[in-house]
Protein backbone atom coordinates (compact mmCIF):
# COMPACT_ATOMS: atom_id res chain seq x y z
CA UNK A 1 0.00 0.00 0.00
CA UNK A 2 1.37 3.47 -0.87
CA UNK A 3 1.94 5.83 1.87
CA UNK A 4 1.51 9.42 1.10
CA UNK A 5 2.37 12.57 3.05
CA UNK A 6 0.26 15.72 2.48
CA UNK A 7 1.64 18.99 3.84
CA UNK A 8 -0.75 21.74 4.60
CA UNK A 9 -1.69 24.81 7.28
CA UNK A 10 -5.25 24.08 6.04
CA UNK A 11 -6.54 21.20 8.00
CA UNK A 12 -9.69 21.12 6.21
CA UNK A 13 -7.50 20.53 2.91
CA UNK A 14 -5.56 17.52 5.13
CA UNK A 15 -8.68 16.08 5.87
CA UNK A 16 -10.13 16.39 2.47
CA UNK A 17 -7.21 14.72 0.91
CA UNK A 18 -6.62 12.54 3.62
CA UNK A 19 -10.27 10.86 2.81
CA UNK A 20 -10.26 11.11 -1.16
CA UNK A 21 -6.37 9.38 -0.87
CA UNK A 22 -7.43 6.59 1.13
CA UNK A 23 -10.33 5.77 -1.71
CA UNK A 24 -7.83 5.20 -3.80
CA UNK A 25 -6.37 2.54 -1.74
CA UNK A 26 -2.98 4.45 0.07
CA UNK A 27 -2.23 5.29 3.53
CA UNK A 28 -2.09 9.06 4.43
CA UNK A 29 -0.37 11.25 6.69
CA UNK A 30 -1.32 14.40 7.44
CA UNK A 31 1.02 17.53 8.76
CA UNK A 32 -0.09 21.35 9.10
CA UNK A 33 3.13 23.21 9.02
CA UNK A 34 6.59 22.54 7.82
CA UNK A 35 7.76 21.89 11.21
CA UNK A 36 5.81 18.90 11.60
CA UNK A 37 6.55 17.64 8.38
CA UNK A 38 10.24 18.13 8.10
CA UNK A 39 9.71 15.79 11.70
CA UNK A 40 7.38 13.11 9.54
CA UNK A 41 10.17 13.24 6.85
CA UNK A 42 13.39 12.15 9.40
CA UNK A 43 11.98 8.99 10.37
CA UNK A 44 9.68 8.07 7.30
CA UNK A 45 9.71 7.07 3.82
CA UNK A 46 6.69 8.20 1.20
CA UNK A 47 6.08 7.10 -1.84
CA UNK A 48 4.82 10.32 -2.60
CA UNK A 49 4.50 13.89 -0.86
CA UNK A 50 1.54 16.81 -1.73
CA UNK A 51 2.86 19.98 -0.36
CA UNK A 52 1.84 23.59 -0.02
CA UNK A 53 4.34 25.99 -0.83
CA UNK A 54 3.34 28.95 1.02
CA UNK A 55 2.91 28.91 4.84
CA UNK A 56 3.29 31.57 7.58
CA UNK A 57 6.56 30.09 8.49
CA UNK A 58 8.81 28.65 6.21
CA UNK A 59 8.22 27.58 2.57
CA UNK A 60 7.31 24.13 0.84
CA UNK A 61 10.33 24.26 -0.75
CA UNK A 62 11.81 23.52 2.95
CA UNK A 63 9.92 20.11 3.10
CA UNK A 64 11.58 19.90 -0.84
CA UNK A 65 14.70 19.69 0.78
CA UNK A 66 14.30 17.64 3.94
CA UNK A 67 12.64 14.91 1.75
CA UNK A 68 15.50 14.96 -0.39
CA UNK A 69 18.20 14.83 1.88
CA UNK A 70 16.26 11.36 3.82
CA UNK A 71 15.12 10.02 0.24
CA UNK A 72 16.77 11.31 -3.12
CA UNK A 73 14.36 9.68 -4.84
CA UNK A 74 11.82 11.21 -3.15
CA UNK A 75 8.14 12.33 -5.03
CA UNK A 76 7.52 15.85 -4.34
CA UNK A 77 4.08 17.49 -5.91
CA UNK A 78 3.42 21.08 -4.96
CA UNK A 79 0.14 23.04 -5.12
CA UNK A 80 -0.54 26.53 -4.58
CA UNK A 81 -2.84 28.85 -4.89
CA UNK A 82 -1.04 31.47 -6.11
CA UNK A 83 1.59 30.43 -8.12
CA UNK A 84 4.42 32.12 -9.82
CA UNK A 85 7.08 31.34 -12.94
CA UNK A 86 9.87 31.75 -10.52
CA UNK A 87 8.41 29.65 -7.73
CA UNK A 88 7.84 27.00 -9.91
CA UNK A 89 11.44 27.24 -11.82
CA UNK A 90 13.22 26.96 -8.67
CA UNK A 91 10.75 23.60 -6.93
CA UNK A 92 11.49 21.86 -10.03
CA UNK A 93 15.32 22.52 -10.62
CA UNK A 94 14.92 21.66 -6.77
CA UNK A 95 13.47 18.06 -7.92
CA UNK A 96 10.14 18.54 -7.76
CA UNK A 97 8.19 16.23 -9.08
CA UNK A 98 5.41 18.37 -10.04
CA UNK A 99 3.25 21.71 -9.84
CA UNK A 100 -0.66 22.38 -10.05
CA UNK A 101 -2.44 25.57 -9.22
CA UNK A 102 -5.58 24.95 -6.25
CA UNK A 103 -8.70 25.29 -7.75
CA UNK A 104 -12.14 23.16 -7.08
CA UNK A 105 -10.80 20.65 -9.39
CA UNK A 106 -7.65 19.47 -7.18
CA UNK A 107 -8.48 16.20 -6.21
CA UNK A 108 -9.08 15.43 -10.01
CA UNK A 109 -6.07 16.87 -10.90
CA UNK A 110 -3.98 15.72 -8.10
CA UNK A 111 -4.85 12.15 -8.76
CA UNK A 112 -3.32 11.36 -11.67
CA UNK A 113 -0.10 13.13 -10.63
CA UNK A 114 0.11 11.32 -7.41
CA UNK A 115 -0.31 8.47 -9.00
CA UNK A 116 2.47 8.83 -11.62
CA UNK A 117 4.69 9.63 -8.62
CA UNK A 118 4.09 6.31 -6.93
CA UNK A 119 4.30 4.36 -9.88
CA UNK A 120 7.62 5.49 -11.29
CA UNK A 121 8.97 5.09 -7.90
CA UNK A 122 7.78 1.54 -7.35
CA UNK A 123 9.22 0.73 -10.81
CA UNK A 124 12.34 2.07 -9.40
CA UNK A 125 12.60 0.40 -6.13
CA UNK A 126 11.49 -3.02 -8.58
CA UNK A 127 15.11 -2.15 -10.69
CA UNK A 128 16.41 -1.86 -8.04
CA UNK A 129 15.99 -5.07 -6.49
CA UNK A 130 16.59 -6.83 -10.05
CA UNK A 131 19.73 -5.45 -10.37
CA UNK A 132 20.88 -6.72 -6.41
CA UNK A 133 19.09 -10.32 -7.71
CA UNK A 134 21.05 -9.79 -11.01
CA UNK A 135 24.67 -9.15 -9.31
CA UNK A 136 23.23 -12.16 -6.84
CA UNK A 137 22.94 -14.73 -9.79
CA UNK A 138 26.13 -13.68 -11.51
CA UNK A 139 28.12 -13.57 -8.47
CA UNK A 140 28.84 -17.75 -8.59
CA UNK A 141 30.08 -17.04 -12.37
CA UNK A 142 33.56 -16.66 -10.92
CA UNK A 143 36.49 -14.99 -12.46
CA UNK A 144 37.62 -11.35 -13.83
CA UNK A 145 39.01 -12.45 -17.61
CA UNK A 146 37.64 -10.83 -20.62
CA UNK A 147 36.15 -14.18 -21.40
CA UNK A 148 34.02 -14.18 -18.32
CA UNK A 149 33.10 -10.97 -18.09
CA UNK A 150 31.65 -11.40 -21.56
CA UNK A 151 29.46 -14.37 -20.62
CA UNK A 152 28.30 -12.16 -17.29
CA UNK A 153 27.15 -9.53 -19.36
CA UNK A 154 25.46 -12.20 -22.25
CA UNK A 155 24.03 -13.98 -18.97
CA UNK A 156 21.85 -10.75 -17.53
CA UNK A 157 21.07 -9.83 -21.70
CA UNK A 158 19.14 -13.09 -21.96
CA UNK A 159 18.58 -13.92 -18.41
CA UNK A 160 14.65 -11.80 -19.00
CA UNK A 161 14.00 -13.89 -21.83
CA UNK A 162 12.18 -17.19 -22.17
CA UNK A 163 13.82 -18.32 -24.84
CA UNK A 164 15.60 -21.62 -25.03
CA UNK A 165 19.38 -21.97 -24.35
CA UNK A 166 21.96 -23.91 -25.16
CA UNK A 167 24.92 -24.00 -22.96
CA UNK A 168 28.15 -25.82 -24.72
CA UNK A 169 31.25 -26.44 -23.46
CA UNK A 170 33.96 -28.82 -21.83
CA UNK A 171 33.49 -30.78 -18.98
CA UNK A 172 33.59 -28.55 -16.13
CA UNK A 173 33.29 -25.54 -17.55
CA UNK A 174 30.59 -25.01 -14.95
CA UNK A 175 27.66 -25.40 -17.14
CA UNK A 176 24.81 -25.81 -14.90
CA UNK A 177 26.43 -22.73 -12.64
CA UNK A 178 25.30 -20.93 -15.39
CA UNK A 179 21.91 -22.33 -15.92
CA UNK A 180 21.56 -21.19 -12.17
CA UNK A 181 22.50 -17.87 -13.02
CA UNK A 182 19.88 -17.64 -15.75
CA UNK A 183 16.88 -19.06 -13.34
CA UNK A 184 18.06 -16.28 -10.68
CA UNK A 185 18.32 -13.41 -12.98
CA UNK A 186 15.19 -13.88 -14.83
CA UNK A 187 11.47 -13.44 -13.92
CA UNK A 188 10.96 -17.21 -12.83
CA UNK A 189 13.43 -16.51 -9.87
CA UNK A 190 10.85 -17.59 -7.54
CA UNK A 191 9.71 -20.64 -9.00
CA UNK A 192 11.22 -24.27 -9.33
CA UNK A 193 14.91 -24.78 -10.44
CA UNK A 194 15.25 -28.57 -11.57
CA UNK A 195 17.98 -29.99 -12.87
CA UNK A 196 18.35 -33.81 -14.69
CA UNK A 197 21.37 -35.32 -16.56
CA UNK A 198 20.19 -36.48 -19.27
CA UNK A 199 23.09 -39.55 -19.78
CA UNK A 200 22.37 -40.73 -16.61
CA UNK A 201 19.26 -42.54 -17.26
CA UNK A 202 18.53 -45.27 -19.42
CA UNK A 203 15.67 -44.48 -22.06
CA UNK A 204 12.58 -45.47 -20.45
CA UNK A 205 13.33 -44.10 -17.10
CA UNK A 206 14.60 -40.35 -18.49
CA UNK A 207 10.77 -40.61 -20.27
CA UNK A 208 9.47 -41.07 -16.81
CA UNK A 209 11.54 -38.74 -14.71
CA UNK A 210 10.55 -36.11 -17.06
CA UNK A 211 7.14 -36.79 -18.25
CA UNK A 212 6.06 -38.60 -15.15
CA UNK A 213 3.88 -41.80 -15.12
CA UNK A 214 0.62 -43.21 -13.96
CA UNK A 215 -0.68 -45.73 -11.81
CA UNK A 216 -0.29 -49.24 -13.63
CA UNK A 217 1.57 -47.56 -16.34
CA UNK A 218 4.67 -50.59 -15.75
CA UNK A 219 5.82 -52.93 -13.42
CA UNK A 220 6.03 -51.05 -10.23
CA UNK A 221 4.12 -48.35 -10.38
CA UNK A 222 2.27 -48.36 -7.96
CA UNK A 223 0.94 -44.85 -7.85
CA UNK A 224 0.90 -41.68 -10.39
CA UNK A 225 3.97 -39.55 -10.12
CA UNK A 226 4.46 -36.22 -11.94
CA UNK A 227 7.55 -35.75 -14.23
CA UNK A 228 9.96 -33.05 -14.11
CA UNK A 229 8.53 -30.76 -16.32
CA UNK A 230 5.71 -30.49 -14.24
CA UNK A 231 7.60 -30.14 -11.22
CA UNK A 232 8.90 -27.39 -12.47
CA UNK A 233 6.21 -25.60 -13.91
CA UNK A 234 6.69 -21.67 -13.89
CA UNK A 235 10.35 -22.13 -12.99
CA UNK A 236 13.35 -23.13 -15.24
CA UNK A 237 14.29 -27.47 -16.25
CA UNK A 238 17.68 -27.45 -16.82
CA UNK A 239 18.70 -30.99 -19.58
CA UNK A 240 22.15 -31.70 -18.88
CA UNK A 241 23.90 -33.65 -21.21
CA UNK A 242 20.88 -33.49 -23.86
CA UNK A 243 23.01 -34.88 -26.80
CA UNK A 244 22.88 -37.95 -24.85
CA UNK A 245 19.58 -38.87 -25.23
CA UNK A 246 18.08 -41.64 -28.20
CA UNK A 247 16.60 -40.17 -31.20
CA UNK A 248 13.28 -41.89 -29.74
CA UNK A 249 13.53 -39.97 -26.42
CA UNK A 250 14.53 -36.41 -28.80
CA UNK A 251 11.41 -37.00 -30.63
CA UNK A 252 9.32 -36.43 -27.24
CA UNK A 253 11.26 -33.73 -26.28
CA UNK A 254 10.72 -31.81 -29.66
CA UNK A 255 7.19 -32.39 -28.98
CA UNK A 256 6.64 -31.26 -25.49
CA UNK A 257 8.88 -28.09 -26.45
CA UNK A 258 6.99 -27.18 -29.21
CA UNK A 259 3.48 -28.03 -27.76
CA UNK A 260 4.16 -26.84 -24.28
CA UNK A 261 2.38 -29.84 -22.81
CA UNK A 262 3.40 -33.52 -21.66
CA UNK A 263 1.78 -36.47 -21.20
CA UNK A 264 2.64 -39.16 -18.28
CA UNK A 265 3.48 -42.45 -19.12
CA UNK A 266 0.12 -44.40 -19.62
CA UNK A 267 -1.76 -41.13 -19.52
CA UNK A 268 -4.82 -40.36 -22.33
CA UNK A 269 -4.44 -36.59 -21.34
CA UNK A 270 -1.54 -34.53 -21.64
CA UNK A 271 -0.78 -31.37 -19.30
CA UNK A 272 0.42 -28.36 -20.26
CA UNK A 273 3.44 -26.50 -18.71
CA UNK A 274 5.17 -23.54 -18.49
CA UNK A 275 8.44 -23.98 -18.10
CA UNK A 276 12.07 -22.25 -19.64
CA UNK A 277 14.31 -25.26 -20.94
CA UNK A 278 17.76 -24.61 -20.78
CA UNK A 279 19.86 -27.58 -22.12
CA UNK A 280 23.72 -28.20 -21.73
CA UNK A 281 25.79 -30.69 -23.86
CA UNK A 282 29.79 -31.33 -24.00
CA UNK A 283 29.06 -32.59 -27.75
CA UNK A 284 29.63 -31.42 -30.91
CA UNK A 285 25.62 -31.19 -31.85
CA UNK A 286 26.22 -29.80 -35.40
CA UNK A 287 28.24 -32.90 -35.89
CA UNK A 288 26.12 -35.28 -34.44
CA UNK A 289 23.49 -33.69 -36.19
CA UNK A 290 25.44 -34.24 -39.71
CA UNK A 291 26.13 -37.68 -38.35
CA UNK A 292 22.42 -38.12 -38.37
CA UNK A 293 22.95 -38.76 -34.33
CA UNK A 294 20.96 -35.43 -33.06
CA UNK A 295 17.88 -34.49 -34.87
CA UNK A 296 18.43 -31.18 -36.86
CA UNK A 297 15.05 -29.79 -35.72
CA UNK A 298 15.28 -30.71 -32.03
CA UNK A 299 18.80 -28.61 -32.48
CA UNK A 300 17.28 -25.66 -33.85
CA UNK A 301 14.70 -25.83 -30.87
CA UNK A 302 16.98 -25.59 -28.47
CA UNK A 303 19.39 -23.45 -29.97
CA UNK A 304 17.86 -20.27 -29.86
CA UNK A 305 20.08 -19.05 -27.84
CA UNK A 306 24.01 -19.90 -27.87
CA UNK A 307 26.30 -19.69 -24.43
CA UNK A 308 29.88 -21.19 -25.38
CA UNK A 309 31.59 -21.56 -21.95
CA UNK A 310 35.48 -21.17 -22.48
CA UNK A 311 37.73 -23.74 -21.00
CA UNK A 312 40.02 -22.97 -18.42
CA UNK A 313 43.37 -22.81 -19.69
CA UNK A 314 42.01 -19.98 -21.74
CA UNK A 315 41.62 -17.92 -18.98
CA UNK A 316 44.55 -18.62 -16.94
CA UNK A 317 44.15 -15.26 -15.16
CA UNK A 318 41.00 -16.97 -13.29
CA UNK A 319 42.78 -19.98 -12.16
CA UNK A 320 44.37 -18.51 -8.93
CA UNK A 321 41.33 -16.14 -7.85
CA UNK A 322 38.99 -19.40 -8.19
CA UNK A 323 41.90 -21.79 -6.51
CA UNK A 324 41.75 -19.04 -3.63
CA UNK A 325 37.79 -19.01 -3.84
CA UNK A 326 37.97 -23.09 -3.28
CA UNK A 327 40.75 -22.83 -0.50
CA UNK A 328 38.58 -20.35 1.49
CA UNK A 329 35.35 -22.55 1.03
CA UNK A 330 37.41 -25.91 2.01
CA UNK A 331 39.46 -24.73 4.64
CA UNK A 332 36.32 -23.36 6.44
CA UNK A 333 34.55 -26.96 5.85
CA UNK A 334 37.43 -28.97 7.21
CA UNK A 335 38.10 -26.36 10.05
CA UNK A 336 41.99 -26.47 9.11
CA UNK A 337 44.08 -23.43 8.93
CA UNK A 338 45.38 -23.89 5.41
CA UNK A 339 45.48 -20.21 4.13
CA UNK A 340 47.39 -19.38 0.98
CA UNK A 341 48.60 -21.34 -1.55
CA UNK A 342 53.03 -21.58 -2.09
CA UNK A 343 54.41 -19.62 -5.16
CA UNK A 344 55.82 -22.44 -6.55
CA UNK A 345 52.43 -24.10 -5.97
CA UNK A 346 50.41 -21.06 -7.36
CA UNK A 347 53.08 -20.94 -10.78
CA UNK A 348 52.12 -24.89 -10.82
CA UNK A 349 48.56 -24.61 -11.03
CA UNK A 350 48.88 -21.62 -13.77
CA UNK A 351 50.76 -23.78 -16.00
CA UNK A 352 48.84 -26.90 -15.57
CA UNK A 353 46.45 -27.63 -18.74
CA UNK A 354 43.40 -28.73 -16.97
CA UNK A 355 41.69 -31.19 -18.84
CA UNK A 356 39.01 -31.42 -16.49
CA UNK A 357 38.64 -27.38 -15.88
CA UNK A 358 36.84 -25.77 -12.86
CA UNK A 359 35.86 -29.22 -11.63
CA UNK A 360 38.95 -30.72 -11.63
CA UNK A 361 40.23 -27.38 -10.20
CA UNK A 362 37.80 -27.68 -7.04
CA UNK A 363 38.81 -31.28 -6.57
CA UNK A 364 42.41 -30.12 -6.76
CA UNK A 365 42.27 -28.35 -4.10
CA UNK A 366 39.68 -29.91 -2.18
CA UNK A 367 42.88 -32.29 -1.78
CA UNK A 368 45.71 -30.19 -1.58
CA UNK A 369 43.56 -28.42 1.85
CA UNK A 370 43.07 -32.40 2.97
CA UNK A 371 46.55 -33.18 2.70
CA UNK A 372 48.48 -30.10 4.14
CA UNK A 373 49.51 -30.10 7.50
CA UNK A 374 50.55 -26.59 7.69
CA UNK A 375 48.89 -22.73 6.82
CA UNK A 376 49.77 -23.06 3.30
CA UNK A 377 49.58 -25.67 -0.19
CA UNK A 378 52.86 -26.12 -1.12
CA UNK A 379 54.35 -28.81 -4.18
CA UNK A 380 53.72 -31.53 -1.74
CA UNK A 381 50.30 -31.09 -1.57
CA UNK A 382 49.71 -31.27 -5.15
CA UNK A 383 49.56 -34.32 -7.43
CA UNK A 384 52.14 -35.41 -10.30
CA UNK A 385 50.54 -34.52 -13.06
CA UNK A 386 50.42 -30.71 -11.80
CA UNK A 387 53.71 -30.51 -10.43
CA UNK A 388 55.32 -32.12 -13.13
CA UNK A 389 53.18 -32.70 -16.16
CA UNK A 390 55.51 -34.56 -18.69
CA UNK A 391 56.46 -37.30 -16.91
CA UNK A 392 52.89 -38.51 -15.75
CA UNK A 393 51.38 -38.41 -18.58
CA UNK A 394 49.27 -41.18 -19.66
CA UNK A 395 51.76 -43.78 -21.52
CA UNK A 396 50.70 -44.25 -25.26
CA UNK A 397 48.49 -46.54 -26.51
CA UNK A 398 47.77 -48.23 -30.14
CA UNK A 399 46.01 -46.30 -32.08
CA UNK A 400 43.22 -48.38 -33.89
CA UNK A 401 43.14 -47.05 -37.38
CA UNK A 402 45.71 -46.02 -39.71
CA UNK A 403 48.22 -46.96 -43.00
CA UNK A 404 51.05 -47.05 -40.64
CA UNK A 405 49.41 -50.27 -38.42
CA UNK A 406 52.19 -53.71 -39.28
CA UNK A 407 50.32 -56.77 -39.34
CA UNK A 408 52.47 -59.32 -37.52
CA UNK A 409 53.37 -62.15 -39.77
CA UNK A 410 51.28 -65.10 -37.85
CA UNK A 411 48.31 -62.74 -37.45
CA UNK A 412 46.62 -61.36 -34.38
CA UNK A 413 43.52 -61.81 -32.12
CA UNK A 414 41.41 -58.99 -33.62
CA UNK A 415 38.96 -58.91 -30.78
CA UNK A 416 41.78 -59.50 -28.37
CA UNK A 417 43.73 -56.57 -29.72
CA UNK A 418 40.54 -54.24 -29.42
CA UNK A 419 40.00 -55.62 -25.82
CA UNK A 420 43.22 -54.70 -24.93
CA UNK A 421 43.25 -51.11 -26.04
CA UNK A 422 39.60 -50.53 -24.68
CA UNK A 423 41.02 -51.43 -21.29
CA UNK A 424 44.04 -49.49 -21.73
CA UNK A 425 41.99 -46.62 -22.19
CA UNK A 426 39.66 -47.20 -19.40
CA UNK A 427 42.76 -47.61 -17.06
CA UNK A 428 44.28 -44.35 -18.39
CA UNK A 429 41.35 -42.50 -17.75
CA UNK A 430 40.68 -43.70 -14.50
CA UNK A 431 44.42 -42.85 -13.47
CA UNK A 432 43.78 -39.30 -15.00
CA UNK A 433 40.44 -38.16 -13.12
CA UNK A 434 41.94 -40.15 -10.03
CA UNK A 435 39.50 -42.69 -9.77
CA UNK A 436 36.34 -40.45 -10.14
CA UNK A 437 34.31 -42.41 -12.79
CA UNK A 438 32.08 -39.54 -14.15
CA UNK A 439 35.16 -37.84 -15.13
CA UNK A 440 36.81 -40.79 -16.71
CA UNK A 441 33.99 -41.17 -18.58
CA UNK A 442 34.21 -37.35 -19.45
CA UNK A 443 37.82 -37.66 -20.78
CA UNK A 444 36.70 -40.47 -23.09
CA UNK A 445 34.08 -38.42 -24.32
CA UNK A 446 31.26 -41.42 -24.04
CA UNK A 447 27.95 -41.07 -21.42
CA UNK A 448 28.99 -42.51 -17.85
CA UNK A 449 26.01 -45.40 -18.64
CA UNK A 450 28.88 -46.46 -21.38
CA UNK A 451 32.07 -45.91 -19.21
CA UNK A 452 30.00 -48.72 -16.78
CA UNK A 453 29.54 -50.77 -18.77
CA UNK A 454 33.03 -51.15 -19.82
CA UNK A 455 34.21 -50.59 -16.75
CA UNK A 456 32.31 -53.60 -15.47
CA UNK A 457 33.15 -55.15 -18.99
CA UNK A 458 36.79 -55.10 -17.79
CA UNK A 459 35.75 -55.41 -14.51
CA UNK A 460 37.94 -52.28 -13.53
Amino acid sequence: MPTLLVVDDEKSLCEMLDIAFRKEGHRVETATSVELARKRLKSNIYDAIVSDIRFPEGSGLDVLQQARETDDDAKVVFMTAAATLDTAVRALNMGAFGYIIKTHNLIDELRPMVNRAVEIRAIRRENRTLRRELKRGLENLLGQSAAMKDLKELVATVASTGSTILITGESGTGKELVARALHACSPRRDEPFVSVNCGAFPETLLESELFGYMKGSFTGATSNRQGLFEAANGGTLFLDEVGETTPAMQVKLLRALQERCVRPLGGAAEVAVDVRVVCATNRDLQQAVAEKTFREDLYYRINVIPVELPPLRERREDILPLATHFLGRFRERMNKPVSRIAQNAAAALEQYNWPGNVRELENLIERAVALSKTEEIGLDALPEKVTNPAESAAPSLPALGGNDLALPADGLDLEQKIAEVESGYIRAALKQADGVRTRAAELLRMSYRSFRHYAKKYRL
